[in-house]
């Protein structure tokens, strides 16, 4: 089936349940809190699993002279009905192993009786029941349809949980939480719609307990069920009235109620208990997590999420529509025909920008999406706008494209343009745009106007660049200031900075220490990504976790936007960014030894991975520098200080332009059989810094395991024992 079609289903059952999904999500959230809050109380025996019938029944009938009946709840706590020495009514919580009294049975709150009733009926009584069971079964729909959804977007199972591309808030953690939280919600669902099926006598045939006919053997009858009965199985006992041998206990287990002779304790009858009654039961206790305090724990976040979701999805749809196409002329009289491909309406923002200032100078222009290309009688110019989703592949309203295409075909030679947008953090950078590029190349009508330009990470300025380009061959002039284009982060958190090392004529690098708030949770090997020019230019940066605050390590660049904006940056002053998790790039916590390489400016999170090296593992780090300058020095007795503290075994330096001038590729070679024993023994090595330099080391590294007769260094990289931040 279609992506749209489970989208569309995603949406519609959200919208018609999302009001009555609220009221019972916060009741179940009060609900949960409550039964985590019975878990507190002290009527619980210790080792309460290990007790048989055998051991506490004497004890209570020795401390009670009459006991009427003795039930066991979720909780397991055990309630007496009895008569004690001095002729009073009991009824308590008592310690099996002693019979002293613990406690009153209290009944619920009215508040809470008020939520319960609320959250199961909404005060309609069957008619409610019946509702609620409808929404239950919504939310499983829901759930699996949200299921499939994430399936298409990470393709398939085996990358279902990889790393997800955070376009803005909303989207990124309505996946990221709807991934953790599914299997809670679909328990929560589909035991709550089982609740409401069984309710109704859905499960026909009403079906009873099944009396045993079971013969006993003369060891049987005269083998105690006390002696093997554990107290947890137990629901409830009705004891005999006397002494009478021909009465019974009756003793409620979970799955059956059996008669037991009081005298010798052999079972006389047997009765199953409905197969339909203890999937109710179990359904219950998963429901109400009242019988694990931990999965109520578990419940009360899945329903947190909910709210959470019930929010994202509603923004996620608001954004999309806030991007709906308008269109002032129709498909048949537009000259200029603007085609977009987005997931998340990123893409529209920039083709509408275009499509009003053509209409407003008096174009004849036309929007939509890939998927509705049809025949355009008075085309001139075709122009795609079109994001890459996923790993390369067609954004949802885009993947009927190619065979669209194919059955359309123009009567009149029509210019295209394609602008890709994309993220270059990623491999299939702008992959569909280029798809659609040679596509529109091949077709008999249409005709080449602009090599095909790529836009990184929605940037203003890259697509400023086509603009201009594209204006100066047609003389339409639009406009080309990247503020109008731009579209400002939300949510970035404030920085300040601590210290920053100066640069000279011989030292171009910096290190930068920021401090972020209390509650900024980050490790090594994280991103920091900043907005220099407040606009939608992002630049980023590994970073170290040095004593609890962010350092970075900067190279600046003439010109650099980044790099410029940080080195202009003084003690106290406050930047506004966001870190980004980057958890394929933390220190391993399995591997038995691990080789950090770097330059100079990728050594910021392998200074912090070892100075949170509290295991001891041995590190290895390996660093090119141009020279010595006072940062080298000061990495040196940071190294020392690690060395004696055992958080590092070695720290090895390369300089290319003093003594040896080797790079570090020459210090790997010279150490390559400490390189392939780590490979083969399950090490770890990461690389940090330029682009340039990965490629030299893996280039050196490929060659050494083929030279030693080992796996290539690309099986290695598969296994996740090569790991990569490079820019």
């Amino acid at each position: 089936m279609t992506l749209s079609f489970w989208r569309y289903a995603h949406l519609a059952l959200a919208l018609f349940s999302s009001i009555f999904l609220f009221l019972a999500t916060v009741t179940g959230i009060i609900l949960a809190v409550d039964a985590v809050q019975e878990k507190t109380l002290p009527y619980k025996t210790e080792n309460f699993n290990e007790i048989t019938l055998g051991e506490t029944l004497p004890i209570l009938k020795k401390a009670y002279p009459e006991i009427t009946e003795l039930s066991v709840d979720y909780n397991q706590f055990v309630t007496l009905q009895a008569i004690d020495q001095h002729g009073n009514d009991v009824n308590a919580y008592v310690d099996p192993k002693t019979g002293k009294a613990l406690g009153t049975p209290v009944k619920k709150s009215e508040f809470i009786q008020w939520v319960t009733s609320f959250h199961r009926s909404l005060f309609l009584h069957e008619a409610g029941r019946f509702f609620v069971g409808i929404i239950s079964f919504c939310l499983l729909l829901i759930s699996l349809s949200g299921f499939v959804l994430v399936l298409k977007r990470q393709r398939g199972i085996r990358n279902f949980f990889s790393k997800v591309i955070k376009e803005y808030f909303a989207q990124y953690y309505h996946v990221v939480l709807g991934r953790l939280a599914l299997i809670p919600i679909l328990i929560i669902a589909l035991t709550g719609t089982y609740l409401s099926l069984e309710r109704f006598n859905f499960f026909m045939g009403e079906e009873k307990a099944k009396p045993l006919k079971t013969e006993f053997s003369e060891k049987d009858k005269t083998a105690s069920i006390f002696k093997t009965t554990l107290l947890s199985d137990v629901k409830k006992i009705e004891f005999p009235f006397t002494d009478d041998p021909e009465e019974y206990y009756v003793i409620e287990l979970k799955d059956r109620e059996i008669e037991v002779n009081q005298v010798s304790g052999a079972v006389i009858s047997e009765k199953l208990s409905p197969v339909t009654k203890q999937f109710a039961a179990l359904s219950l206790d998963l429901h109400t997590g009242r019988i694990n305090g931990v999965w109520a724990v578990i419940l009360a976040i899945a329903c947190i999420n909910i709210l959470f979701f019930i929010y994202s999805g509603f923004a996620i749809t608001l954004k999309r529509r806030s991007s709906r196409i308008k269109n002032k002329f129709t498909a048949h009289e537009s000259a200029f025909i603007l085609l977009v491909g987005s997931e998340n309406g990123s893409s529209f923002r920039f083709a509408n920008a275009i499509l009003k200032q053509l209409t407003d100078q008096g174009y004849k222009a036309f929007i939509t999406e890939l998927n509705r290309f049809s025949a355009y009688p008075k085309a001139e110019h075709i122009i795609v706008f079109t994001s890459t989703h996923g790993l390369g592949d067609a954004p949802s309203n885009a993947k009927k494209f190619k065979a669209v295409l194919e059955k359309q075909n123009q009567d009149q030679k029509i210019n295209f343009s394609v602008v890709g947008f994309g993220s270059k953090a990623y491999p299939d950078f702008c992959q569909f745009a280029i798809e659609i590029d040679q596509l529109l190349a091949n077709q008999n009508w249409a005709d080449r106007y602009l090599d095909l330009q790529t836009v990184n990470d929605k940037s203003a300025v890259e697509f400023v660049n086509w603009i201009k380009l594209w204006s100066a061959k047609t003389g339409i002039p639009l406009a080309t200031t990247p503020s109008l284009y731009n579209h400002v982060p939300k949510g970035l958190q404030k920085l300040m900075v601590l210290d920053k090392t100066p640069i000279s004529d011989t030292e171009h690098t910096f290190i930068l220490t920021l401090r972020a708030n209390s509650r900024a949770k980050f490790v090594s090997g994280d991103l920091l990504a900043i907005y220099p020019a407040n606009d939608s230019r992002e630049r980023l940066y590994s970073i170290g976790n040095h004593s609890g605050n962010i350092q970075l390590v900067v190279k600046l660049h003439e010109n650099g936007l980044g790099s410029g904006f940080l080195n202009n940056l003084e003690p106290g002053n406050t930047i506004k960014a966001r870190i980004l998790k980057n958890p394929t790039f933390h220190l391993p916590k399995k591997a038995p030894k691990v080789a950090l390489i770097s330059n100079g400016t990728g050594i910021a999170p392998f200074l912090g991975m070892i100075e949170q090296n509290k295991a001891k593992k041995e590190i290895h780090l390996y660093s090119g520098f141009r020279m010595v300058t006072p940062t080298l020095l000061a990495y040196k007795k940071f190294a020392k200080v690690m060395i004696q503290k055992q958080h590092l075994d070695r720290f090895h330096v390369a300089l290319s332009r003093e003594g040896a001038n080797i790079y570090v590729i020459d210090l790997i070679q010279k150490d390559a059989s400490f390189f392939m024993n780590l490979l083969k023994e399950g090490g770890v090595i990461m690389i940090c810094g330029s682009l340039a330099m990965q490629k030299d080391v893996e280039a050196v590294l490929n060659g050494l395991c083929l030279e030693n007769g080992i796996k290539s260094l690309s099986e290695y990289k598969e296994n996740g024992q090569l790991l990569t931040d490079c820019y």
